[in-house]
């Protein structure tokens, strides 16, 4: 099912926290001079020099195609000059559209220039452009999320076309538009230079607005865990949700998440929607304590929700003209649902309804602002996303400020229950000093008592601390050897990359195994082969020397050593003194000899990614298997040819 078309929908769920899309560059009339050359008697070419402002809104220069169900290029140039008409604003708030043809051409008269034509709706389903010039086709470009994202000629979350003007050329471009969505075509003319710096300024906002949401729900999801709330659990459901709706609007979930996936880009928005409903819905539920104030709207908030977490997994495979009725009117109802328990509760005076009650007003007015929008009904001088936008940024705000105040409240509370036995302990304290000397007497040892007891405790918890930091300190060091675990490794990797990656400085693994460790065992037992696993461990840590080297257990016979900012020289020296360490001393086991040797495998590289990581350690781990094959107590560096051989 295609996302784009949820736009309407989202309306009813986006929050923005910071940083609405900048102002609608000035898209001023550059007028055409009598020499411009005329594509035909209908439309007007946008004549450009190099005076010409850096940002240009080709809305004014677009032409559509009257004519319908046309689905060729050739039938198009066919087609007579009175069926083109100038695009209108009203054409672009239908939804959907099927063989939308739209046309454009640009002139040159005296200056070379490179332009880009920028496309800004990641959720089109798809847009074919035809590049002409002076009548003649020249290159086909294919755009929208039903293709994998590496197809696009530029990789960007905004479709881009690169063209260059030379003096004297007509650009005409053809564009065929098919969505199920909104037909929001936002097409601007674009400088490279000043294209580059609104990505950046752009991709800086989405990043700040995803990262914000992130931040709370993960401060959220540690609050929920360390408190047991749910009201942070159903809140920390919603917020990461919203996070990752956002990053499927912006297309950067496309971008980043599953580029080579346009079938989940279709389906992400139905699975995503009802289940961040679902969340709203449990979190009104403990926000305004229902269970306690209203059991009837408590019963409605579960049935509602156990639909939508329902949803979430019917949409995707039902009828797409009938997912869009049903997920749209469980959206309204739930939405008008929550502003009248909220406006119920706050006429009953309960206690945070009336700031819950302000979010949920605020959000299904914005909505009802976006929605008329959307359909024409008004037309404001803004993008339709922007109220709903503003709703939910109040809204998501108010949602947080009810948890901080109930949060406060509670311990509040708590801590004027403290007080209060307090005054009462110490009003008991004076009338029994005041009616006999014995009891004061009592009340003093008590009192030295509660002294030696809370001791006890500051002691008590002095000792579980340092049991805590064993307990750390375990978990990250493999029992038998005492070196660091695999887990401990594979952190440790992930770090030293972005490291390697950041300072453009090479980072070398080592992969060490015992040779013949399974005749050690078969011959002497597995308490021989624990007892050289952990002399091999002693004398991996005794030959590193610097604090930044890591030496872990990576399992079994098997080690691995992470040897940050280390080129190829330096790399095979360590695994060279390592060897020869290893090789020159024999361990004693049951009055027999166990000669001991290790195979080394190399790998070194400048990280150049996040998956860069890995594919070092299997560089490392095919090195080793060159080392055991060639015939063991040896060290060999990973090369091209090393797979070759493994292959041979």
């Amino acid at each position: 099912m295609k996302k784009s078309y949820f736009c309407l929908l989202v309306g009813l769920l986006i929050a923005m926290l910071t940083l609405v899309n900048s102002a609608q560059a000035n898209s001023e009339a550059l007028t055409a001079n009598a020499s411009t050359p005329q594509v035909n008697e209908q439309q007007t070419p946008l004549r450009l020099t190099k005076s010409s402002i850096s940002k240009i809104d080709l809305f004014d220069w677009l032409y559509i195609q009257s004519q319908r169900n046309i689905k060729q290029l050739e039938q198009v140039k066919l087609q007579p000059n009175q069926s083109w008409r100038k695009l209108s604003k009203r054409d672009l708030q239908l939804v959907g559209a099927s063989d939308l043809w739209l046309s454009l051409s640009i002139f040159s008269p005296t200056d070379y220039q490179t332009k880009i034509i920028a496309l800004d709706n990641p959720l089109l389903d798809s847009a074919v452009i035809y590049h002409h010039i002076n009548g003649q086709l020249i290159k086909t470009t294919k755009w929208g999320d039903t293709l994998p994202f590496y197809y696009r000629p530029l990789e960007s979350n905004t479709f881009l076309y690169s063209f260059d003007l030379k003096p004297n050329e007509m650009h005409q471009f053809y564009i065929k538009v098919d969505t199920h969505g909104s037909r929001q075509l936002p097409l601007t003319l674009w400088s490279p230079n000043d294209l580059t710096q609104m990505i950046e300024t752009k991709n800086l906002g989405y990043g700040l607005q995803i990262g914000l949401l992130v931040a709370i729900g993960l401060f959220s999801l540690f609050i929920a865990l360390a408190t047991h709330s749910y009201s942070y659990s159903y809140y920390t459901g919603y917020v990461l949700g919203l996070a990752l709706l956002i990053s499927t609007i912006h297309g950067v979930a496309f971008r980043y998440l599953w580029p080579n996936m346009p079938m989940l880009q279709q389906v992400i928005s139905p699975i995503l929607i009802p289940f961040i409903m679902g969340f709203s819905l449990m979190f009104t539920e403990k926000v305004l304590l229902l269970k306690y104030n209203n059991l009837s709207m408590l019963r409605i908030c579960r049935i509602l929700a156990a639909l939508c977490f329902s949803l979430s997994f019917i949409l995707p495979f039902i009828n797409y003209n009938l997912a869009v009725y049903i997920l749209f009117g469980v959206i309204t109802i739930v939405c008008v649902m929550l502003a009248v328990f909220s406006i119920s509760q706050m006429w009953a005076g309960k206690p945070y309804a009336r700031l819950y009650g302000l979010g949920r007003i605020t959000l299904l007015l914005s909505c009802i602002l976006t929605g008329m929008l959307y359909i024409g009904m008004i037309n404001l001088n803004m993008d339709i996303q922007t109220p709903v936008m503003l709703g939910l940024t109040v809204e998501v705000i108010t949602m947080a400020a009810v948890l901080a105040i109930r949060y406060h409240d509670e311990r509040k509370s708590k801590m004027k229950i403290q007080q209060q036995a307090l005054e009462q302990a110490e009003r008991l304290r004076e009338s029994r000093e005041e009616s006999l000397r014995a009891e004061a007497e009592a009340n003093e040892r008590l009192e030295q008592m509660v002294q030696e007891r809370t001791l006890e405790l500051e002691i008590t918890l002095r000792e579980l601390n340092e049991v805590n930091q064993k307990l750390t300190e375990q978990t990250t060091t493999d029992s038998l050897t005492g070196v660091k675990n695999r887990a401990m490794f594979d952190r440790r990797l992930i770090a030293e990359g972005r490291i390697s990656r950041r300072q453009q400085t090479p980072m070398a693994l080592l992969m060490i195994d015992i040779d013949r460790f399974k005749n050690i065992n078969d011959k002497h037992g597995h308490l021989a082969g624990d007892y050289a696993i952990k002399t091999i461990a002693h004398a991996l840590s005794e030959n590193l020397k610097r604090p930044t080297d890591l030496v872990s257990r990576f399992g079994g016979e098997e080690f691995a050593i992470i040897l940050p900012n280390t080129d190829e020289t330096g790399a095979l020296q360590v695994a060279e003194v390592i060897r020869n360490a290893v090789d020159s001393f024999t361990i004693h086991w049951d009055n027999n000899d166990i000669p001991l040797t290790v195979s080394i495998g190399v790998s070194v590289a400048v990280i150049e990614s996040d998956k860069h990581p890995t594919a070092l350690l299997e560089h490392a781990d095919k090195a080793l298997y060159l080392a055991k094959r060639s015939g063991r107590n040896q060290v060999c560096m990973y090369q091209q040819e090393t797979d070759e051989n493994k292959i041979t």
